[in-house]
């Protein structure tokens, strides 16, 4: 192509205005040789990359400026040219062009996402991923047509959310019903009793993949127990197999809510990195869970307990530095204004006494530490990645709240319901410290500090839709209301 064009093009289409550099510098690099157009027409890249597309805009993963794009609208034309195909008529040259110039778009907008402005106003502080779009424009075109769907820059997880939505899509398509399916629910049913509820209830489940059996009877069968329990897991919900108001409430929600919340969260793994092939951990709020990975392969998972709402745990990302065994408990200054100066004031060193801690300073340099011991606030082991929020990961006295479904109740710091396993983890490559040496550390009664030797990244994330392990789509409420936040941006709503 005679380079000018390039340049006219780009000046006659503002919307690609912003990757008019990028565009140039690619097509400098093929000497302004054809990328998506060969000797017999559109290449099987071209038809993959619009196909691409209309699968996303028919599943609601749409954009402005992907909705009705030029390059489609000009795909569409010279592809109903068939064997007619000039390589000298302007349209050819210009479909090239605008191919080019939305697979930038695409990239930005589909496996980018919002800009970095906008996670941080989101209060998401883990760093973003980058991507060099012109190298993966250029490796696209020189493979096979199933290039662009194995190279996509984005996170397995994903890939399995768009496929969950386009199941749900289609879902909504063939039943156009299903939303009017209203469970009224009277009281709680348990298995082996009998009501319309129930029949409504098997209803639902079966048509959104939970209740395998085709059956519509009002009785509460073992059969339906099972599913009733597969989706309350899914849901973040008790698993106790009885259908009640939490339950119900979940399965009147329009299909259209759960579309929207997987969107949400598409949204923001589109900032994580694609794949991450080391060990590491992972906290996600919503869930109230801690998962470790190893090799980039979950190896297992454990309960937390995170901050409530007004102390929220902060999103972001760090390595682990330090496992802290016997730690003493150095009260922060909120909760030492709060809580416990108002104590000492009150009872003086009987509080002190009481609650195991010591005090040192004056006036209005005053503090406070808790010395190690069973009833420390951290337990017997906290796992340190330093950052500047003051959070992380350590042990507690107060397993009960480790019962409850919903586990939002610490200042911002995360509980860890398996402490003595992580700590084995953590240090399973130290072959010095044995479940022995680590179980004497944590009743030691002594401070002791150990450093981690390799790079272990610590994530702390905020997802309400995704697929587990094993292969189920989950559910979980927006605890802290980013999911407003975003939905806002994203919906206008």
């Amino acid at each position: 192509m005679d380079s000018n064009l390039v340049v006219a093009f780009l000046d006659h289409h503002a919307e690609f205005a912003p990757y008019r550099a990028s565009i140039l510098n690619f097509y400098r690099k093929r000497d302004f040789h054809f990328a998506w157009i060969d000797s017999a027409g559109l290449t099987e890249q071209a038809g993959g990359f619009m196909n691409m597309m209309r699968q996303d805009e028919a599943s609601g993963i749409s954009d402005s400026a992907l909705d009705k794009s030029s390059a489609m609208r000009m795909f569409d034309s010279l592809s109903a040219q068939g064997d007619e195909f000039n390589h000298k008529d302007s349209l050819v040259r210009l479909t090239e062009i605008a191919l080019t110039g939305q697979f930038f778009t695409y990239a930005e907008k589909v496996w980018g996402g919002m800009t970095s402005a906008n996670s941080k106003d989101l209060e998401w502080f883990i760093p973003r991923k980058k991507i060099n779009v012109e190298s993966l424009l250029d490796s696209v075109i020189r493979f096979p047509k199933t290039a662009i769907a194995a190279n996509e820059p984005v996170n397995r997880q994903y890939k399995l959310l768009r496929d969950e939505i386009q199941r749900l899509a289609k879902l909504a398509k063939d039943n156009p019903t299903l939303d009017s399916i209203r469970i009224e629910k009277k009281k709680t049913y348990k298995s082996g009793d009998s009501s319309e509820v129930i029949a409504a209830v098997k209803k639902r489940l079966h048509l959104i993949g939970d209740f395998r059996e085709d059956d519509t009877t009002s009785r509460f069968t073992p059969m339906l127990d099972s599913a009733l329990r597969n989706y309350q897991v899914r849901h973040g919900h008790k698993d106790d197999g009885i259908i009640r108001e939490q339950t119900v409430a979940a399965l009147n929600r329009p299909l259209q809510h759960y579309m929207h919340q997987i969107l949400l969260n598409m949204e923001r793994i589109r900032w994580v990195p694609v794949e991450v092939t080391t060990d590491y951990l992972l906290v996600n709020i919503p869930e109230f869970r801690l998962h470790a990975y190893e090799e980039g392969k979950l190896a297992w998972s454990c309960k937390v307990v995170v901050g409530t709402q007004g102390n929220s745990t902060v999103i972001f990302s760090k390595e682990l530095k330090y496992v802290v065994f016997s730690p003493y408990w150095n009260v922060p200054p909120g909760i030492l204004k709060k809580e416990v100066l108002p104590g000492i004031r009150k009872s003086g060193n009987a509080y002190l006494a009481r609650h195991n801690m010591e005090m040192s300073g004056s006036g209005n340099n005053i503090s406070v530490r808790q010395k190690p011991g069973p009833k420390n606030s951290l337990g017997k082991v906290k796992f340190l990645f330093p950052n500047e929020y003051n959070i992380y990961l350590h042990d507690t006295p107060s397993k009960d709240l480790f019962n409850e479904t919903k586990r939002s109740f610490s200042h911002g710091c995360i509980r860890v319901a398996e402490p003595k396993k992580l700590a084995e983890w953590v240090l399973r490559k130290d072959s010095s410290w044995t479940s022995a040496k680590i179980d004497a550390a944590m009743n030691a009664g002594k401070e002791k500090y150990v450093t981690v030797k390799e790079k272990l990244p610590v994530f702390i994330g905020y997802f309400t839709a995704w697929v587990d392990s094993d292969g189920r789509l989950n559910f979980r409420d927006d605890v802290y209301g980013h999911d407003k936040k975003l939905a806002k941006l994203m919906f206008g709503k």
